[in-house]
């Protein structure tokens, strides 16, 4: 049950969000979660690292599972989000920062990439989420 009214802000924002959008939303998120265990590795609280690169994973599996597999980019980009995940994988195992980073210029690029495509193809600027 929502009871906040931030979580009904959000539940209603997703259900009124174009596709494009909610793509630039999972990305937002994985990004998010990424700098949270970044600053947890700076804190040595690897509890905060571990939960948070878990959560950049569940977002990169959800991009995994929603490709669309009619267009021949969409096994370039699954490849993509498996790399990205083993790299959060390596990052958890061995506390280091660097592949956390590499993953998450990954996540950036393709954010990026995908904003100006939906600023093209619909004239709306998604760039700023």
């Amino acid at each position: 049950m929502i009871t906040s009214p931030y979580d009904k802000y959000r539940q209603s924002s997703v259900k009124t969000s174009s596709p494009a959008q909610l793509l630039l939303m999972l990305y937002d998120g994985a990004i998010r979660f990424v700098k949270v265990a970044l600053e947890g590795m700076d804190a040595a609280d690897f509890e905060k690292v571990s939960t948070n690169l878990g959560k950049a994973q569940t977002i990169v599996n959800e991009l995994i599972t929603t490709l669309d597999n009619t267009y021949e980019v969409s096994q370039s980009l699954a490849a993509l989000y498996e790399y990205i995940n083993h790299l959060f994988i390596v990052s958890n195992i061995k506390k280091s920062k660097e592949p956390a980073e590499e993953a998450m210029g990954y996540l950036l690029e393709l954010r990026q990439t995908f904003a100006q495509a939906a600023k093209m193809t619909t004239g709306q600027d998604l760039q700023h989420g």
